[in-house]
């Protein structure tokens, strides 16, 4: 079964809708990468710690999530672990890279 994804110009424009029914947003990097550069109220779990904080992902349930990592590769790790704990994820497709170089030019690439 294929992990859902979301482009980044659709993440941009829930991002820019109502802020009720904006996703939460699940940076999946490591806290190095997430210092470079992030997306506004986003939570940092890194990849690997994702099963040592399920409590605090509880919070997410009864929202959308969209998870998001450098290239859109971990993320896809990341999303599939968030289903198959019962929560509704999306992979931010491209990861921030592509989200710098096609919505925000003005975030920093690395």
């Amino acid at each position: 079964m294929p992990i859902p994804e979301i482009m980044p110009a659709d993440l941009a424009r829930l991002l820019a809708g109502p802020a009720e029914s904006r996703p939460a947003l699940l940076d999946v990097r490591f806290p190095e990468e997430h210092e470079m550069v992030a997306l506004p109220h986003s939570v940092l779990i890194p990849l690997p710690e994702l099963p040592d904080h399920d409590e605090a992902l509880e919070a997410f349930r009864g929202r959308p999530v969209v998870v998001y990592c450098h290239h859109g590769v971990r993320s896809l790790d990341g999303t599939a672990y968030l289903l198959s704990r019962g929560l509704e994820a999306v992979s931010l497709r491209g990861g921030i890279d592509l989200y710098s170089r096609t919505v925000d030019p003005a975030l920093p690439r690395y």
